[in-house]
């Protein structure tokens, strides 16, 4: 499995957005299937295509949103795609509004606290699962290793506070999980900020991990090249006196270290993995409680459900993209950003901003005066 989870990631980011999508739709479907009555959906014609349909609507949202975001530069030139982007919002909400009348149409006498009760399940599982992993998908477009990183702090938590409350565990945690262990809490979270300085130190030498998305179709082997974000470009950081003889003591013969600012932002994010990302894993045992199961599904052979390892994921990445947003990203006008607002222009205004842009770029000998011919509009076409 983990050497599925690396050949997927070699693949590009159009396999890890699609690996993103699956993992969602089991685990919607996984949560879904817990209120199942069949006794009533028997008499409910239409009533599981509606939780699909809801999920449908929901994704064109959002993947619809990210992709305009992102792919800007594309969409508002594609003659094809620019009516979808330009109306996204209301075809999504179109949809969203035909499930929901749908809905409406097929409520059945004798019935209708179930199917309300099915409803707001339905909609709560969008919440919790849809919108989480929307946001997790954004975080792959902003470039590999923010996507790869937190999810790697969490599967590394997960690993080191086993080992550790399996060797030394005594003290309870929580009442949700009697497994869990103090020792093993904490231990996990010290290795868990040692593993991320070290993963961080790795990947953010890799311009694979660390551009932002620009091409689908990319790969490890594609050779990408960009300008980095600064996070990602060592400072120099002189040491105290005291520190550089320390050091002489162990071998070591310098007056200063590099550090990339990820480094630093890496150990906040390490510290969320291991303290308030297992609080997922706990929601998530305090709901199988709830409804007296050990697992959410049989997805994974002998290790239950998919639901079951992806519960603190979520929680992580939404984190994650919120953390990066806050403290990390660097604003700067886009291509895309640009044309988006001039599709919004009148035609004679478009063909103004042209102009002016033309004359702009010719003045810096960008651009040669006899190589630009402007077409005139079509009404002024003879045939």
């Amino acid at each position: 499995m983990i050497g599925g989870f690396f050949a997927c990631v070699a693949a590009g980011p159009a396999a890890v957005i699609l690996l993103v999508v699956v993992v969602q739709g089991l685990v919607y479907k996984e949560v879904i299937y817990l209120a199942a009555v069949p006794s009533k959906e028997k008499k409910l014609p239409w009533f599981r295509a509606m939780n699909w349909w809801f999920l449908f609507s929901t994704n064109y949202f959002f993947y619809g949103e990210s992709l305009i975001h992102y792919f800007q530069h594309v969409v508002f030139v594609d003659a094809f795609l620019l009516p979808f982007a330009t109306h996204h919002r209301f075809i999504s909400f179109t949809l969203y509004v035909a499930g929901f009348v749908f809905f409406v149409a097929n409520l059945k006498k004798g019935h209708y606290r179930f199917q309300f009760s099915q409803f707001a399940w339905t909609h709560m599982t969008l919440l919790l699962v849809v919108c989480q992993s929307h946001f997790i998908i954004n975080n792959i477009f902003e470039g590999l290793i923010w996507f790869f990183l937190p999810v790697s702090l969490v599967i590394a938590n997960d690993i080191w506070a086993y080992i550790f409350g399996f060797f030394w565990g005594k003290t309870p945690l929580i009442k949700l999980s009697p497994k869990k262990t103090v020792e093993g809490f904490v231990g996990g979270w010290i290795m868990t900020i040692v593993f991320g300085m070290l993963f961080a130190t790795l990947f953010l030498r890799y311009p694979y991990m660390i551009c932002p998305v620009k091409d689908l179709r990319a790969t490890a082997f594609s050779g990408l090249t960009c300008d980095p974000n600064p996070v990602f470009i060592p400072v120099r950081h002189n040491l105290k006196p005291w520190m550089v003889s320390l050091i002489r003591h162990v071998g070591f013969r310098t007056t200063h270290v590099m550090i990339a600012p990820l480094q630093w932002h890496v150990i906040i994010m390490a510290c969320f993995a291991s303290l308030i990302a297992p609080f997922g894993g706990f929601f998530a045992s305090g709901f199988k409680r709830a409804f007296k199961i050990k697992d959410f599904g049989q997805s994974i052979p002998g290790h239950g459900g998919i639901t079951d390892r992806m519960d603190c994921q979520f929680l992580m990445g939404l984190f994650s993209y919120m953390y990066y947003q806050s403290f990390i990203k660097t604003s700067a006008m886009t291509v895309g950003f640009v044309l988006q607002s001039a599709t919004k222009l009148k035609g004679t205004e478009q063909m103004e901003l042209f102009d002016h842009l033309k004359q702009y770029l010719i003045g810096q000998g960008l651009l040669d005066e006899e190589s630009c011919v402007i077409m005139p509009p079509k009404e002024a076409w003879v045939s």
